[in-house]
């Protein structure tokens, strides 16, 4: 039996390639804002963007979600079957805070970027505002954030 390599060298590049591209949508990103580390799970695709932190009871203490927006908008968040309270900061381009919002669990309401943000971290309720991160502190390694899918 003789076998074509030609095309199963391209099967095997496109399999390897579909199985990076779901390993960067599931993947952690570690962060830093000043001394404060952070592991970020990133949210980069539809899906686990619209499901972010949902049905979670628990988020560790220097955990977060990290969601990567196909373009930068005043995009918005909610709390839709979350069951943990939230603070969420909206992020431009180079990874700077346009602005935090305060989150309660299970609840519709929208909070948004004050302007258009390309990025959003959402970590346990109050966790900017104990350790003094606001509007223009910029985030270490948000560089190496995957692209959208």
């Amino acid at each position: 039996m003789i076998l074509d390599l030609t095309r199963f060298g391209w099967f095997m590049i496109v399999t390897l390639s579909l199985f990076a591209k779901a390993a960067q949508a599931q993947g952690v990103l570690e962060l830093s804002a000043g001394i404060h580390r952070i592991r970020a799970e990133v949210a980069n695709t539809y899906d686990s963007r619209a499901q972010g932190l949902m049905h979670r009871k628990n988020l560790a203490a220097n955990d977060g979600m990290l969601f990567v927006f196909p373009q930068s908008a005043q995009h918005c968040m909610w709390m839709r079957n979350t069951l943990i309270p939230l603070s969420v900061a909206f992020l431009d381009e180079q990874g700077r805070i346009i602005n935090v919002e305060e989150m309660s669990p299970q609840t519709e309401d929208n909070h948004c970027a004050s302007k258009p943000a390309r990025f959003a971290l959402e970590m346990n309720v109050g966790w900017f505002k104990n350790r003094g991160l606001g509007q223009g502190v910029s985030l270490i390694g948000i560089e190496k954030s995957p692209p959208p899918m």
